[in-house]
């Protein structure tokens, strides 16, 4: 009984070292798959700069650059200043005031406005006078 204690205690100590020996080869599997990851981006990356119209486009987007013959345009935001490259507009569709009516409803207003035009109403007196007392 003695000895197969020992035994059962021997492989328990062996087992527990083998399974931490394999989680952490598991470990060091899924890094190395990740590096390898990261070499590949960053291979892909290398070979897009390689590329000129790629490095002409980069030129463009970060440092507003233009071509000989082009004219540049800058996006004003809402307080008057210029939008950096990381900025952007707000969404048109969440604006806060109330709409106002479209342009071709305005002029329709118009044209029904002169073929129906409002009654004139009496100009008020310049002055009011209080009523007099009725004689009796």
């Amino acid at each position: 009984m003695l000895v197969v204690a020992v035994l059962m205690v021997s492989y328990a100590s062996s087992m527990r070292a083998y399974l931490q020996q394999r989680d952490h080869l598991a470990a060091l599997r899924a890094s190395i798959a990740q590096s390898q990851d990261n070499i590949d981006h960053l291979a892909r990356e290398k070979r897009r700069w390689k590329d000129p119209a790629f490095v002409e486009a980069q030129a463009r987007e970060r440092f507003g650059w233009l071509m000989p013959g082009e004219t540049g345009y800058q996006v004003i935001g809402e307080d008057g200043k210029p939008l950096s490259a990381d900025q952007s507009l707000s969404d048109p569709g969440t604006t806060t005031g109330e709409a106002e009516p479209l342009w071709w409803e305005q002029a329709w207003g118009s044209v029904e406005a002169a073929g129906n035009p409002p009654e004139k109403k009496p100009a008020p007196a310049e002055e009011i006078r209080a009523p007099r007392p009725k004689k009796q």
